[in-house]
């Protein structure tokens, strides 16, 4: 028996519902343990779209915690995200660690606060490009411990990268079929 891997989803105000729901799904169908938390102490979070997500926990309430994935929704809540303190000291012990750090859409940008982009391959939304001239124009770049994808439009795909890098490219295979995700 093995410990199942775990993921640590950031949810904060004005989050992308696409780009924080689709992975959130793929990782739990993959048979990863996922934790949402609310960076607030309000576990209702309203996203961009004014959909209100309910958080499992607070950001505080799993401070200090280990986990096999950290992950970064992008949306207009990423500058919140890349300003959070927590944010940042939860990527750069996963950093350390050699764990895997996870960001779409503009939230690379936290990876970039962060220190963990030097010298790494990664892509993102293009209305970051100013902070992050080096982008990659595939929809997910993984390198090393890094994993970054560009948008919503790219979530699945970004949910699958993680998916097979947590538990294995035949299990990240069998969800991709059964969604109907054909590559």
């Amino acid at each position: 028996f093995t410990m199942s891997k775990s993921c640590l989803v950031f949810l904060v105000e004005g989050f992308e519902e696409i780009e924080t729901i689709t992975p959130i799904d793929i990782l739990r169908r993959a048979g990863v343990e996922v934790t949402v938390a609310a960076l607030g102490a309000d576990l209702a979070v309203k996203g961009r779209s004014n959909i209100v997500v309910s958080a499992d926990t607070t950001v505080d309430a799993v401070a200090g915690k280990d986990f096999d994935c950290v992950l970064c929704p992008g949306g207009p809540g990423t500058k919140a995200l890349r300003e959070d303190p927590r944010v940042i000291a939860a990527v750069k012990k996963n950093g350390e660690a050699g764990k895997i750090n996870a960001a779409i859409c503009a939230a690379p940008t936290v990876l970039k606060e962060a220190g963990l982009l030097d010298g790494k391959k990664f892509t993102a939304h293009f209305s970051v490009a100013e902070m992050l001239p080096d982008l990659s124009k595939e929809e997910v770049v993984v390198d090393g411990n890094i994993i970054t994808s560009r948008g919503a439009g790219t979530s699945v795909q970004f949910g699958l990268a993680i998916a097979s890098a947590l538990v294995g490219a035949e299990k990240a295979q069998e969800v991709s079929k059964a969604i109907m995700y054909v590559v």
